[in-house]
């Protein structure tokens, strides 16, 4: 890891710098998949699974008898692990339903919201090197409680056309209607734009390469919305004197063991801390059997040495970690200042990896400092706010001098007059006001 030890405040944005590729430079060779999948449809999309996962498929969906077949192949002890995790994450996200009540905004004057679920949402889950079923529940869960009526879920066959058990079965539980075996920038193309066998959604959720970032970003102009940019995983620590090395530095490394381009950061106000943090991640990379992955990612990681909290908290907020771990004395303290972070873990006996599986809030979170902007995945990510108001005669009396007077200031007559004409009463007068104006 790259050591800073109190590093002037005009060399933070350089240092805090991530390693992270641009997914642009893609944009040319993804446009080809994506046209081609919605050009040729199916067929297209057999030809890039064929071509990139190395698999050819007589059928893209999965059957009822593999889900069966999959739930069959799971441990006891892992179904009720991942029911837990279910079950919190339904608690948690169900408390976020609310429908802002109607209110009377002047005398005669009501406003209201409804929340309405995106009917269409498609789900996407990274094969790669890890079964990331957990994204099933976090993503499939909200969908569920907001009621969707369709959600589909694309996740890459292995090199024998199969979906790994635990996410089948995850899929099951967390309420996903369909699930597709596709992968890559093809499952981004079939969801968007639909194919002979998988429906077109109106919005796309889910974390992946750098292929299927540059495919939503493309689709995410004018086909389909998208739950929001992402990158590589990330988490920071800021740790003091009180921190227990051992702990951080198992923090640090469940996060590098994503990916070679995941970023890990430590901030500390201890300078002591620093070599017994290192020291504890020598012992502990060498029992994790994705350490070369994990040492790849500290290559780019950083330690940053700084003189007080107050610098500790200000840095943090320049950075906007996806994953923040405060594991200072006064972390409650500490956490009351910070403002740009997706997800926030407060204490010694909180690590991360907890609320990537199973204290209930959500694992899909903004990266590349796009905390500063955007929130995680939550139960509004499914759904869209309607907006109702409904005007009395009284009411619309009330607001017409200032409806009247903005709409012809801003040269919009027709809108002046949608005011005018109602205010008339009698036949006699719409006739006299359309001889007039019309």
């Amino acid at each position: 890891m790259q050591i800073y030890k109190y590093p002037d405040k005009k060399t933070w944005i350089k240092i805090l710098a991530r390693p992270v590729f641009d997914s642009t430079n893609l944009f040319d060779t993804v446009k080809i998949v994506l046209d081609d999948v919605r050009l040729r449809g199916d067929k297209a999309v057999h030809e890039y699974t064929e071509k990139f996962d190395k698999v050819t498929l007589h059928q893209i969906e999965v059957t009822k008898e593999e889900i069966d077949e999959a739930e069959k192949m799971i441990s006891i002890q892992l179904k009720q692990a991942i029911e837990m995790a279910r079950r919190n994450i339904w608690k948690f996200h169900a408390e976020q339903q609310h429908d802002l009540k109607e209110i009377q905004t002047s005398p005669g004057v009501f406003c209201w919201q409804k929340a309405i679920a995106i009917e269409k949402v498609g789900l996407y889950v990274p094969g790669g090197t890890a079964p990331l079923f957990s994204t099933v529940l976090m993503l499939g869960v909200p969908a569920q409680i907001a009621e969707c009526k369709e959600i589909i879920l694309c996740t890459p066959p292995d090199k024998e056309g199969k979906i790994h058990p635990a996410v089948l079965y995850a899929a099951k539980v967390a309420g996903v209607h369909r699930i597709f075996k596709i992968g890559g920038t093809q499952a981004i193309a079939a969801m968007a734009y639909g194919t002979e066998t998988v429906p077109k959604v109106y919005k796309i959720f889910g974390p992946g390469n750098q292929y299927v970032t540059a495919a939503k970003q493309l689709v995410s102009l004018c086909d389909v919305a998208i739950d929001m940019p992402a990158g590589p995983s990330e988490v920071e620590v800021i740790a003091d004197k009180t921190s227990n090395p051992a702990f951080v530095a198992a923090d640090l490394l469940s996060q590098a063991e994503h990916g070679t381009d995941s970023h890990v950061l430590l901030i500390t106000v201890d300078e002591a801390l620093v070599e017994k943090v290192l020291e504890q991640i020598e012992i502990q990379i060498e029992m994790l059997p994705r350490k070369e992955i994990a040492r790849k990612a500290l290559e780019n990681s950083k330690i940053i040495v700084l003189k007080t909290l107050e610098e500790a908290v200000e840095i943090t907020n320049e950075y906007a970690p996806e994953h923040l771990i405060i594991s200072t004395h006064y972390y409650m303290g500490v956490a009351a200042n910070i403002t740009n972070a997706g997800s926030v873990f407060l204490g010694n006996f909180t690590p991360e990896s907890a609320g990537d599986y199973a204290t209930g809030t959500n694992h899909t979170l903004p990266t590349n400092g796009y905390a500063k902007a955007y929130n995680g995945v939550n139960l509004d990510s499914f759904i869209r706010k309607v907006t109702f108001q409904q005007l009395t005669r009284e009411g619309l009396t009330n607001l017409s001098n200032a409806i009247i007077l903005m709409a012809e200031n801003e040269g919009l007559q027709a809108h002046s007059n949608a005011v005018k004409v109602r205010l008339m009463d009698e036949e006699k007068k719409i006739e006299e006001f359309n001889s007039r104006h019309i």
